[in-house]
């Protein structure tokens, strides 16, 4: 692994603790106007101070990302369906020239492991490594899950294992109650979790904690921290279970009083 890669990979996983709170605010590149999204500059600002890393669009970074903010980016470069279409018919849409240019620390894309249109999403993560690596670029892999698939250990461990084998350096994935550890030992890289839909705080809090106990390196958290009623104490609170060993009643105990702020 070449410094370049070794550096942008350190911006994104903190070195004091190998471990990362990720803020994912790319949900408008296929679900549109997402509720407490709507306006992403709003949303987002409060929140960087907080955040390790944003997960975003070229779109919401050009235009509602202050230039001088000084947070990584991790930029989202496959799209093509929206909620109204098939959603593993992705493709890649932006260059990593492109993520170079707007000086990401990495770039993210989706696979769709038993979706319809698998191997084309598992190709276009095979050639996205392929172009990253010439330029020192981390790809994060995204284990996109459909309606229909069993959020399992069984299937979450294939889906994180073959992005890893592609040349994935991290991967995105959700958490599961049962065996998550071995999702977690099965792949040879870095896997942060993914928030999913709003819960509350309290089980929001326990997922992190959970999911940080059984082995990851973080989280890729959204909806479950800027649909809160309180996102910074939210962010707070996630940040303390993952950087500073928090337990979920610690943090919530946190979450509570930031939010009285």
């Amino acid at each position: 692994m070449d410094w370049g890669m070794k550096n942008r990979l350190s911006r994104v996983f903190k070195p004091n603790t190998g471990k990362t709170v990720m803020l994912a605010v790319d949900h408008g590149y296929f679900q549109g106007p997402t509720t407490r999204l709507e306006n992403p500059r709003k949303t987002i600002t409060p929140l960087v101070p907080y955040a390790d890393s944003l997960m975003l669009t070229r779109g919401t970074l050009r235009n509602c990302v202050d230039a001088v903010a000084e947070v990584p980016i991790v930029l989202r470069v496959s799209g093509g369906p929206s909620i109204l279409s098939e959603l593993s018919n992705e493709e890649i849409t932006t260059s990593v020239k492109e993520a170079v240019r707007l000086n990401a620390a990495g770039v993210g894309m989706s696979i769709f492991v038993g979706a319809p249109n698998e191997k084309q999403t598992l190709v276009n993560l095979g050639h996205l490594v392929n172009e990253a690596e010439e330029y020192g670029m981390p790809v994060l892999a995204i284990t996109a899950v459909g309606k229909e698939m069993n959020r399992d250990a069984r299937y979450l461990g294939l889906a994180c294992r073959i992005a890893a084998e592609y040349g994935a350096h991290y991967v995105k994935t959700y958490y599961c109650d049962k065996d998550f550890e071995k999702v977690v030992d099965g792949c040879p890289v870095p896997v942060v979790i993914a928030g999913g839909k709003k819960i509350s705080e309290k089980e929001a809090l326990e997922m992190s904690y959970n999911a940080i106990q059984a082995g990851a390196k973080g989280v890729d958290m959204g909806r479950n921290i800027w649909q809160s009623d309180h996102p910074v104490a939210m962010i707070k609170a996630v940040r303390a279970v993952v950087h500073e060993n928090a337990t979920a009643k610690e943090a919530l105990e946190i979450f509570e009083k930031e939010s009285k702020k």
